[in-house]
């Protein structure tokens, strides 16, 4: 599906780096998810560089029921994380906007006020950041050796 926020690179493909035979599905499944962690790292970055404080991060979708999901995003991240009780994230939004725009709410933070619920905290484990935190350097340096063979 490519990778749009930061790197803009629609090209972009996934790759597995490292496989052994002790490896199994499972494996693969949490590299999935770690390196979507990853990404979402990366824009994370961005944001912060435009001077914005980030404290915490909220999970919205099918994926946010995971609590595996849930703890890897908080642990690379370095964040708490909340699951939202919506699962439809892009229309739970439009909804809210709509409804302030036709007088149900006066504004956004009365409509999220009303109609948001959070779930549990979930904070991220400080041995797991630091190993995150090493990763996600590897993952960068391998992200930017693999980006040329990615160019449409």
């Amino acid at each position: 599906m490519g990778e749009r926020t930061p790197l803009n690179a629609p090209n972009a493909a996934g790759s597995f780096y490292g496989l052994n035979l002790r490896h199994d599905r499972g494996h693969l499944v949490r590299a999935c998810l770690e390196g979507v962690a990853c990404g979402l790292a990366e824009a994370l970055e961005l944001v912060r560089g435009l001077g914005v404080e980030v404290r915490g991060v909220r999970l919205i979708g099918g994926g946010a029921r995971s609590t595996l999901w849930t703890s890897i995003v908080a642990d690379v991240l370095g964040l708490p994380v909340r699951r939202l009780a919506a699962e439809e994230g892009p229309a739970f939004g439009a909804a809210l906007l709509a409804g302030v725009g036709a007088g149900v709410s006066s504004d956004l933070d009365q409509a999220c006020a009303t109609a948001v619920r959070v779930g549990p905290l979930r904070e991220p484990d400080p041995q797991r950041v630091e190993q995150y935190s090493e990763l996600l350097e590897r993952w960068r340096a391998l992200r930017g050796r693999l980006a040329p063979l990615y160019r449409g």
